[in-house]
């Protein structure tokens, strides 16, 4: 999950998608995490903003410490999901040829009118909810097609 500092939509998304791995049992099969492709928050917790909006919706995000997206991720990561275009162009810059595949945008799995996640930096406590909302549906999405795609157990 990638967005431009890792303090906001990307960490929200990392936050929610693990939750879900972890509900449906599948910990042991799926992996997640999150960076920016930004340097400013690195070592810093998420947006308090966005802390206090997921803890409402029962995810925790408290352990998450911002990054920036590093050459082994591309190697590392199956999927490489940019929460906008301006990151996914940023992403396909710095991604060898032979991962260039493992690169989209996270709501390609949404099934709203978004084709990105909106930026709630600037905005108040409804930016905020709405990236919440989108990450939701988006996350719901992604697992059952990583499930599928995988062949993994769909009911732990």
């Amino acid at each position: 999950m990638v967005c431009l500092g890792n303090i906001c939509r990307s960490p929200t998304a990392h936050g929610v998608f693990e939750k879900y791995i972890y509900d449906k049992g599948l910990s042991n099969y799926i992996k997640v995490d999150s960076a920016g492709t930004g340097d400013w928050h690195i070592g810093q917790p998420p947006d308090p903003r966005s802390l206090e909006v997921a803890a409402q919706r029962g995810y925790d995000l408290s352990k998450q410490r911002a990054r920036q997206v590093e050459s082994t991720d591309f190697q590392r990561f199956d999927y490489i999901l940019a929460m906008d275009s301006t990151n996914l162009r940023d992403l396909e810059k710095q991604c060898p040829a032979q991962y260039q595949q493992n690169l989209q945008l996270f709501l390609h799995f949404g099934g709203s009118e978004y084709d990105a996640v909106p930026d709630p930096y600037y905005s108040g406590a409804q930016g905020f909810e709405l990236v919440l909302d989108l990450v939701e549906e988006a996350s719901n999405n992604l697992l059952a097609h990583i499930v599928k795609q995988h062949s993994l157990p769909a009911d732990q």
